[in-house]
Order: structure tokens, then sequence, then C-alpha cells
């Protein structure tokens, strides 16, 4: 919706959400094909008042007494962004014994704006009261992504905006020649890795990931997550990046999947899933326009 929600309306949705409960197709249609992002967490805000429960809970507990995919990614649409990467962050580390969502760990490190992180960190004491690097220092058995998680955290910390091609280009080419370029295969030196996220400050690192691909024809963050052992289904990963970035990059990465692929994105959901209200909630969240911008 191109206009954020007035009180009347936010009231008529709350209504028509609380008269549908045991109707998710209806759900659907209103929660991820009607409403932004930010007009569900407004949603959810009005509906406590009026109703006295909280919409993220009830996705999550009591919809048919039991808790599936789609109202899984709908209680995440309840959630501000900050809060929902603090919980993918949480369930990364902690979901399964020795099986710790890396992956899902990097995309956050390195996907987000500093000022987002910080609120992460900030949302992740505040609701499980704890901290987060601490946690990922005590991931056992000890992997070599904990440094390089902790080296990203210092990027964050570096506020510098001043960026230099130079330092790019070179950090890149060591990137490379010390990675994939060593032995034909991607494998990390950890040294050279955790001295170039440590210092390099986001936009530095973020110039240096683009020059790297601009050279290589290919992005390193792509080798290093799939050097990365375990972790999630590829499902869990499509949720979690339709989830995370509808309303923002969402127009690209259609753009790109047609690129590398030749078929859009729309095409692909439909014939990879059944006919229902799950892969209803994956094509309603993938055709969002850029709306909200953090």
């Amino acid at each position: 919706m191109a206009n954020s929600l007035s009180q009347s309306s936010t009231e008529d949705i709350c209504k028509q959400v609380h008269g549908s409960l045991g109707n998710l197709s209806i759900l659907v249609r209103v929660l991820a094909g009607q409403l932004s992002q930010h007009e569900c967490q407004k949603t959810r805000e009005k509906y406590k008042e009026m109703y006295g429960e909280d919409l993220y809970e009830i996705f999550r507990h009591k919809i048919h007494g039991t808790t599936s995919k789609t109202c899984m990614i709908l209680s995440s649409l309840m959630l501000n962004p900050h809060e929902r990467d603090a919980i993918v962050a949480k369930n990364a580390i902690f979901k399964e014994r020795d099986r710790v969502d890396y992956k899902a760990l990097i995309e956050i490190y390195v996907g987000r704006k500093s000022s987002h992180f910080f609120l992460i960190q900030q949302a992740y004491q505040s609701k499980f009261r704890r901290h987060l690097d601490q946690d990922i220092m005590n991931i056992e058995p000890p992997h070599s992504y904990q440094k390089i998680l902790m080296a990203l955290a210092a990027s964050h910390k570096a506020h510098s905006a001043q960026v230099s091609v130079h330092i790019g280009k070179c950090d890149a080419q060591r990137l490379f020649q010390t990675g994939e370029g060593r032995c034909g295969e991607f494998k990390i030196d950890e040294g050279v890795v955790l001295e170039i996220l440590s210092k390099r400050s986001i936009p530095q690192l973020n110039l240096t990931l683009s020059i790297f691909k601009h050279i290589y024809g290919h992005t390193y963050t792509k080798a290093l997550e799939a050097s990365i052992k375990g972790g999630t289904t590829d499902e869990g990963d499509l949720e979690r990046i339709i989830v995370s970035q509808s309303e923002t990059d969402m127009n690209k990465i259609r753009k790109i999947y047609k690129n590398v692929y030749g078929m859009d994105m729309r095409d692909a959901i439909i014939e990879s899933f059944p006919i229902g209200d799950y892969r209803d909630l994956l094509l309603a969240l993938t055709m969002k326009t850029s709306i909200d911008n953090d």
C-alpha cells in the first residue's frame, strides 16, 4: 500500500484478521498481499490494544493448534527487522546442537548496515537477556567462522565513511590469491580474512566485495557461504531471504535471479511448491515492490 494505514483502517484490518484466524488464505492475502511489513507491525500493536492478544504469538502457537510454515512466516511479519534478525541469530546459534547455522549469521553480519546491526544487538540483549557477541564466542565446538563473525562485528564499530578504491583492489586481490586462487577451490586463509574484516569499515568492505565481483566474476561471500558446512535447509534459507529482503531489495533479487537462471522467480516458486497458502505467501512477498527502505 502506498500510504500508511490510518487509525480507522488499522482497526478495520484488525477486525478482519480477528474474524479470519481460522482461514489462512485470507490472512495471507491481507497481511502479505495488501500490507507492507511496517503496516503489519502497526496492525500487531493495534490488535493487542483491541483484543489483548499478540498476533506474533497467535501465529506461532494458536492457529489450528499447530505451527505451520505459513504461520511461522506470518508471525515473522509481525516483528520489526531488528527483532526478527535477533531471533534468527538466536535460532542459528542454539536451535540444533552441533549444527550452528553460520550461513544465517554471515547474512546478518555482512548484509546489514551498521546502524541496523547495533539495533539487532540491542534487541537480542533485550529479548533474551544475553549478549550476541558472547554467545557466538562461546559456540562449541570452536569454528573458524566464530572469529570471522567477531571481526565483522569490529568492522561495524568502525564509523568512517571514507573509502579507498586502491585499498579495495588490494584487499580483493589478497582474498582471491589466499583463497580459491591458491589451489583452484575455495579455502579460507583465516589470518588474511580476519585482518581485512577487523581493520576495514563496513563501507570499505562493501567496496572491496564489489571490486572482487567485478574482477573475478562472482561474489566472495557466495564462495564463503558455499564453504560453510551444515546449516538450514534450502526452504529455510528461501523463507529467511524473502522475508528479510521483501520491499527493500526484492526488485533487484528478482532481476538478478532471472539473469542468472533465465526464469522469473514467480514462475520458479509456482513450479517448486504445490498449490496452497504457503506458495501464495511466498509469491505475495516475492512480488512486493520497494517500500520499506531502512
